[in-house]
């Protein structure tokens, strides 16, 4: 068995060509295509069950509650992943987990294959899409911290909010092909599993991936992390003594976050410990507070809407995903600029604002109401974006698998909580009445926001670490 702390030699990093600054690039490129591609394959997977909705439940015979079964099957998955496998990069690393989650996916795609159609179709179906949920909950954990500690400050928050808008457009394009497959009489089991194409690519391209050089150092193999950043990490200022700078960031983060955490392997105790429950509590309550509110008026946007004289087409969920997508995109492009506070805190306060509006202005105007809604839409995904930044920027490195892991599945407790809550409310106490228990959720994360978000922008891992756990 090896042993993950013993030091190991150095790697040979001699050919002046394997460490240029295209060299550099190019593996940039490849790390980034390939954690991208895994958050388009987690929104193409969510979406291509539903074109195939209407032949899958007539070959199978299901009734409402196998559906929902079904439809649920990721979302547990995602709980229980998400925090499984921060736990496990954490201690195994990055590299031999990244490829794991893959492998899962793969195996998973390529089990749609294979549903029967007797009695036990429902429970194959409903572990196959459990276990992507899985793999979905493990690629926030293992993606995020391993991008972020090969990303270069100036870059980092742009190349993790390019993941959410893959996952945007792997809903889509799931949406569309599975559309286009279906009405050409594509079987419904070969719709929904397509997806095992691109889980095989991304299963080859992660192939020969690099260990982050924190978690490395983390772990005592100082001097294999040093030779691995010297080969792959690019310097964040470019001059002479590139080599000492590569080498000095990498151990500053490593060394600061492992003194403070006096721990050498995670544990999900430390998450609460004194010098990290603010993060804990920033990072869980911040994601949950964003997408509860959205996901309950995402999800019936079309019911919702039609109760304010609106309906349908363009002006129910359609309008609202594309004033979403819209919102990430200008958040990717400004994030680097202008830094994440204020790309975070100012539209939690709006968000709050819009909904509290919707809830007490019973006879408002509809197209008032379409506009704040759309309003909504766009703000509420722009600071969603930094769900996919802050996680993996201000966890210690020891932590930071981990706390991206439990992060991401107190999230879906408010996803779930939208979902399945809004109907219930809608009957019982009202439209107005609901939206102003979502202005109140949307508050929270202001106020929690406001209070503990932490301005990342330009900062190594290391000085964010540094701040972060006093």
């Amino acid at each position: 068995m090896i042993n993950p702390t013993k030091t190991t030699g150095p790697v040979d990093t001699s050919s002046s060509k394997e460490t240029s600054s295209k060299f550099k690039r190019r593996f940039m490129v490849r790390l980034v295509a390939v954690f991208i591609g895994g958050m388009f394959l987690d929104g193409y997977i969510l979406g291509i069950i539903g074109p195939v909705t209407g032949p899958m439940r007539s070959d199978l015979q299901l009734d409402a509650l196998s559906l929902g079964m079904i439809a649920a099957g990721p979302l547990a998955g995602i709980f229980i992943g998400s925090p499984l496998a921060g736990w496990a990069t954490d201690k195994f690393g990055r590299k031999p987990m990244f490829l794991v989650d893959m492998g899962l996916f793969l195996i998973a795609s390529a089990a749609q294959f294979f549903v029967t159609s007797g009695d036990g179709a429902v429970i194959q179906l409903a572990l196959i899409r459990f276990m992507m949920g899985v793999a979905i909950g493990g690629e926030y954990s293992i993606g995020g911290p391993l991008l972020s500690e090969f990303s270069p400050p100036k870059l980092r928050g742009r190349l993790l909010g390019l993941t959410l808008i893959a996952w945007y457009v792997g809903f889509m394009m799931a949406f569309i092909i599975g559309t286009l497959l279906h009405d050409a009489g594509t079987p419904w089991r070969l719709v929904i599993g397509t997806s095992t194409i691109l889980a095989f690519v991304l299963f080859i391209a992660r192939i020969g991936l690099p260990e982050s050089p924190s978690w490395l150092i983390t772990k005592g193999r100082r001097e294999e992390a040093l030779a691995i950043a010297h080969k792959y990490v690019e310097s964040p200022q470019m001059h002479d003594s590139i080599t000492e700078e590569i080498d000095l960031r990498m151990i500053q983060e490593a060394q600061a976050a492992k003194g403070r955490t006096k721990i050498k392997n995670a544990s999900f105790g430390m998450l609460f410990s004194r010098e990290h429950w603010r993060t804990t509590l920033f990072t869980a309550g911040f994601w949950f507070c964003a997408v509860t509110p959205y996901f309950a008026i995402a999800t019936f946007a079309d019911d919702v809407l039609s109760q304010f004289g609106f309906g349908g087409g363009w002006a129910g969920g359609v309008g609202l995903s594309a004033l979403a997508a819209a919102g990430v995109v200008t958040t990717v492009l400004l994030i680097d600029k202008l830094g994440r506070r204020i790309l975070t805190v100012p539209g939690q306060w709006l968000c709050a604002g819009i909904l509290l509006v919707i809830g007490v202005w019973a006879d408002a105007p509809a197209i008032l109401v379409l506009a704040l809604f759309l309003a909504f839409s766009f703000f509420n995904a722009g600071y969603t974006t930094l769900t996919q930044v802050y996680p993996a920027e201000v966890f210690p490195a020891p932590l930071r698998g981990i706390g991206m892991g439990f992060a991401a599945a107190f999230s879906r407790i408010g996803a779930a909580l939208g979902t399945f809550a809004l109907p219930w409310a809608i009957s019982n106490i009202g439209l107005g009445p609901s939206m102003v228990v979502a202005a109140i959720v949307a508050l929270l994360g202001a106020v929690l926001s406001q209070w503990l978000a932490p301005e990342t922008k330009g900062r190594t891992l290391a000085e964010i670490s540094a701040d972060v756990s006093h």
